[in-house]
């Protein structure tokens, strides 16, 4: 199938898929985007990697032209998002957090649906339907109801329904989220699949962080603001560092004994006495030696993209999660108040 013309793109000359420039969004008083800057190569899985509240989902939003950017540009396969909306939607496909899949209809209706509303080619939709739903595992269940699909059949469903009318770009906002790891893992077997038989840019938004070593570069975002971009790789070799977590039966002093004793910083993160050190398992046997207060149980870990997000934000994940949680509920009660 034929894609969307190219004229006017930068497809077609080397050119970013995806170029964002000084990109800030502000509901109110809330800064939800702090200034973005980045672009995404053709053929790239890009992966936005940050806890909830952290701008992930409004920076997406922008980019598919859902919200409008308070300051700032973006533009998606050479469209720009605030003045060619359509032309931008005319290349994209998206998979939001939450279904929107019509559940009393089957599943061949609902792509079918899709392909009319985007234009497709009659001749072309019966072809292209098989193609994307073989690729996502579900050829055989397109008559059936929407209402019996599982949740992961469901997903798949919405990423062939995404990829349907053959767009540059697919965003992928939180693909895995409230599924199963065995789900998950099916999940991403489907698209690394797609990559490899479909010529299209991946930009997906996530906040796990086995999701995002499946991307070729990650953008960390916290409080709105990249605060790391690079591979994989290379962002877990720039902490240098081994990750060693620490049971103990007062960590208050545990904590002021690393810092005295070995000049090493520690906090407590996920319930354990949390630091970096070069060499952890070398540095093992002096914490026992010197540390002066009883060690429970002590474990090493190489590098991570937690270890990565802790290094350049202070706090594992998890633990800015459950502060947004916090806050969350404290804006709630504040504004309780006021009625």
């Amino acid at each position: 199938m034929s894609r969307p013309a190219q004229a006017g793109t930068g497809i077609g000359n080397g050119g970013p898929v995806i170029e964002v420039a000084g990109l800030v969004k502000r509901y109110g008083e809330v800064e939800a985007v702090r200034g973005i800057d980045l672009t995404v190569a053709r053929g790239e899985t890009f992966g936005f990697l940050g806890p909830n509240g952290a701008g992930k989902t409004t920076t997406i939003k922008i980019l598919c032209t859902l919200a409008n950017a308070t300051a700032g540009t973006a533009r998606v396969a050479g469209y720009d998002t605030a003045t060619q909306r359509d032309a931008v939607r005319r290349n994209i496909g998206l998979v939001f957090q939450d279904t929107t899949l019509d559940s009393y209809l089957t599943a061949e209706q609902n792509l079918r649906f899709h392909a009319e509303l985007y234009g497709v080619p009659k001749a072309a939709v019966g072809p292209r339907l098989r193609q994307v739903l073989d690729m996502v595992g579900l050829w055989d269940r397109r008559g059936s109801l929407v209402s019996t699909f599982s949740g992961g059949m469901q997903r798949r469903l919405e990423i062939a329904r995404g990829l349907l009318h053959a767009p540059h770009v697919l965003f992928l906002d939180e693909p895995t989220v409230g599924l199963d790891p065995q789900t998950r893992s099916s999940i991403w077997t489907y698209i690394n699949e797609l990559k490899r038989r479909e010529d299209i840019t991946i930009f997906l938004t996530t906040h796990y962080m086995d999701e995002a070593e499946h991307c070729d570069r990650i953008a960390i975002i916290d409080h709105g603001t990249i605060v790391a971009l690079d591979t994989p790789e290379a962002l877990k070799a720039s902490v240098g560092r081994d990750r060693v977590q620490i049971q103990t039966a007062d960590d208050g002093a545990a904590i002021a004994a690393l810092d005295r004793e070995f000049g090493v910083e520690a906090a407590v993160h996920e319930g354990a006495v949390t630091f970096s050190v070069p060499g952890g398992e070398q540095f093992i046997p002096r914490l026992f030696a010197g540390l002066g207060v009883p060690i429970r149980s002590v474990s090493v870990s190489r590098p991570s993209l937690d270890d990565v997000f802790m290094s350049y934000t202070g706090k594992t994940i998890r633990d800015a999660e459950a502060s947004g949680g916090d806050a969350m509920r404290q804006m709630a009660a504040r504004f309780r108040g006021r009625r």
